[in-house]
């Protein structure tokens, strides 16, 4: 395969697919993606969300809520960026 051909099939993959990440992504938009990835998951998914609010002791539909709540921030507040990040 082709140089040009690669570089244009990842930057369609980027486009697409925002998770995906690029070399400029911090340890931390990588993990937020991980995480969002993995509560989205868990919202659609029926059986694993009954489990989850089975295992919290909530309601299934608090138990989405709260995920979704979550979903906001899944690693806290992004770190602060110094002179040398921008």
């Amino acid at each position: 395969m082709e140089k040009f051909g690669m570089h244009s099939q990842t930057e369609q993959l980027h486009a697409r697919h925002i998770g995906t990440g690029n070399a400029d992504t911090t340890k931390h938009q990588w993990l937020t993606n991980q995480h969002r990835d993995t509560l989205a998951h868990y919202v659609a998914d029926y059986s694993m969300a009954t489990f989850i609010s089975i295992v919290e002791g909530e309601s299934i539909v608090r138990t989405k809520f709260n995920m979704l709540q979550r979903m906001r921030q899944p690693c806290g507040p992004p770190p602060a960026q110094t002179k040398e990040d921008n």
